[in-house]
């Protein structure tokens, strides 16, 4: 699956947050729409933060 369907995905129901540090770590932050609980992917790739923010909501999504 591509990081864009991933993306579109994950903001059905979250809001997301992308920055980059200092030393060019991304950090995606993830806020539930319903909840307002957040969690945050930390890592060098866009690729890697979409993909661990993408096994979380389906994770969630089973609970």
């Amino acid at each position: 699956m591509k990081n864009t369907t991933k993306l579109k995905l994950i903001l059905q129901l979250y809001n997301i947050s992308l920055e980059m540090d200092e030393e060019e770590i991304l950090h995606f932050t993830l806020t539930d729409k319903r909840t307002g609980e957040r969690k945050t992917f930390i890592d060098k790739s866009y690729s890697v933060v979409v993909q661990k923010g993408f096994v979380f909501m389906k994770k969630k999504l089973k609970e």
